[in-house]
C-alpha cells in the first residue's frame, strides 16, 4: 500500500532594481517588478491551484492532503500585492488536511555561513506560519532541499521538529529507493523523507514535453506508476515547485485537469491514500540509516550545490553579504537587517549561475538579468551601499562623524 505525499515549494523573491555605483537610494528592490511578477503568477498558478485543491479536499472529504512551504519572502509580498492569494492559503488550512511545513525565512543559505543566523530564521519562519495559518510547523525543509549530517544534527538539537525533507539522490541511496522512510545518523528522533525525483519530476518537467516517450502523461499512467511501488516502499513523495501548475507548465498543457483527477485515480485502489510529511513520519517505521556526508540539493542534474556555489562571483557575493552579519546586528536596526536578510534569498546567486548545456534553461526561469555578470555587478552595487549605510550608522554612533542626506 503506498501513500502520496503531496509537498509544494512556493516562493518568489524580492529582486533588486537596476542599481548603479553612482546609486545613493537605500531603496534596493524593485517594487514594480515584484508586484507584477507576483500578480502574475497569483493569477496562473496560486489562485487557481489553491480553489483546485480546495474544491479536492471538500469532494474527497478529507482523504487527499497535501503540504506547503511557503517562504517569509513570499508571504511578505502576498500581504502587499495578493492578499486574495492568502485568504485562499487560509481556507486550505482551516480544512484540516494541508500541513504547513517550516524552512529558512528568506530561502538562504544561511546554514552554509552562519548556524545563528540559520536558526533565526527558523524561529522567524515558525512564529509566521503559527500567526497566519494556526499551525506550529513540526517537519522542515531547508532551502533547495540542500541538507547532510550536519545539518540534521543542527535540526535535531532545535528540539522541534519531527522530520526533514531532502532529495532522494541515488548516490546517497545506493542499492534502496527513496519510497521508505530513513533517519539521519547521530540523531536522537528526526525521520527522513527523501524525494522520489523520478515520478515528481515526471510532473514538474516532464509533463508538456511532446518527446518524452511516455507523453502524454494522464492520471490513470500516472496512478499506475504509484500503485507499482506496492511492496517495493511505503511511501511516494512528490516534492516540486509550485509554479509547475499554471507557470512553469500552462493551463494549455492540460496540468490542471491531470491534477484534478489525478486524487480520484490514486484512490480507486482502496490501499492507496494520501498523507502529509507529519502522517508519514506517524505510520511507517525509519527502515535504515541514511549517512549524507557532503551537500546535496533537488537542484538539477548533479543534485548538488554547483547552482549557487560554482563559480568564483558567487562565492565571493556570498562571503561578502555574510561578512557583515556581525555589524548589521550590533546595529539592532530593524531596516539594515531586513535589507541585509532579503539579499540573502538563495535566488540572487542563481542567477549568477555559469551553467548551461542540461540545466541552462532552468536558470533563465523569473531571471531578470541579460546575464549571470550582470546579476553580480547588481548585486554587489547594492551590497556596497549597504555597507556604507552600516558604517555611517556605526560611526554615527560612536561620535565621529554627523550623517548628511548625500550620504543616504
Amino acid at each position: 500500500m503506498p501513500s502520496v505525499c503531496f509537498y509544494f515549494q512556493v516562493h518568489q523573491p524580492f529582486r533588486l532594481r537596476h542599481y548603479t555605483v553612482f546609486d545613493r537610494s537605500g531603496s534596493y528592490f524593485d517594487d514594480f517588478k515584484n508586484g507584477g511578477i507576483c500578480r502574475k503568477v497569483a493569477a496562473k498558478c496560486y489562485l487557481p491551484t489553491n480553489r483546485l485543491l480546495l474544491e479536492t479536499i471538500r469532494r474527497f472529504e478529507g482523504r487527499f492532503r497535501v503540504a506547503y512551504s511557503i517562504t517569509g519572502a513570499l508571504l511578505e509580498q502576498l500581504e502587499r500585492y495578493a492578499p486574495e492569494v492568502l485568504s485562499t492559503f487560509h481556507a486550505l488550512a482551516q480544512t484540516g488536511c494541508v500541513e504547513f511545513l517550516a524552512e529558512t525565512y528568506y530561502h538562504s543559505l544561511s546554514f552554509l555561513y552562519s548556524p545563528a543566523e540559520f536558526v533565526e530564521q527558523i524561529r522567524l519562519h515558525v512564529d509566521t506560519i503559527e500567526r497566519l495559518f494556526g499551525q506550529r510547523p513540526r517537519v522542515f525543509r531547508n532551502t533547495e532541499l540542500i541538507y547532510n549530517n550536519a545539518l540534521a544534527r543542527t535540526i535535531d538539537a532545535m528540539d522541534q521538529f519531527d522530520a526533514i525533507l531532502t532529495e532522494g539522490a541515488d548516490h546517497i541511496l545506493g542499492h534502496r529507493n527513496a519510497n521508505f522512510v530513513y533517519r539521519p545518523p547521530d540523531t536522537r528522533r528526526l525521520r527522513l523523507l527523501l524525494k522520489n525525483y523520478s515520478l515528481s519530476d515526471d510532473i514538474a518537467f516532464r509533463f508538456s514535453n511532446q518527446h518524452w516517450k511516455e507523453f502524454p502523461l494522464t492520471a490513470d499512467k500516472f496512478a499506475g506508476w504509484i500503485n507499482s511501488v506496492n511492496g517495493n516502499g511505503h511511501v511516494v513523495n512528490l516534492f516540486m515547485d509550485y509554479e509547475t501548475f499554471g507557470e512553469h507548465q500552462w493551463e494549455e498543457t492540460g496540468i490542471f485537469q491531470f491534477l484534478a483527477h489525478l486524487p480520484e485515480a490514486v484512490l480507486r485502489h482502496s490501499d492507496n491514500n494520501f498523507l502529509t510529511p507529519s502522517q508519514v513520519v506517524e505510520a511507517y517505521p525509519a527502515m535504515d540509516v541514511v549517512d549524507v556526508p557532503h551537500l546535496i540539493s533537488w537542484a538539477d542534474t548533479e543534485r548538488d550545490l554547483s547552482a549557487w556555489l560554482g563559480n568564483p562571483m558567487q562565492s565571493s557575493a556570498l562571503h561578502e553579504v555574510y561578512r557583515l552579519e556581525r555589524l548589521i546586528k550590533q546595529l539592532g536596526d530593524e531596516t539594515l537587517l531586513a535589507d541585509w536578510r532579503r539579499l540573502q534569498t538563495s535566488d540572487h546567486f542563481y542567477y549568477m549561475c555559469t551553467k548551461y548545456f542540461a540545466d541552462g534553461d532552468v536558470h533563465k526561469y523569473f531571471n531578470p538579468y541579460d546575464s549571470p555578470y550582470d546579476s553580480y555587478i547588481n548585486y554587489m552595487n547594492v551590497l556596497d551601499h549597504l555597507k556604507r549605510r552600516c558604517n555611517l550608522l556605526a560611526a554615527e554612533r560612536a561620535g565621529q562623524a554627523q550623517p548628511t542626506a548625500q550620504h543616504v
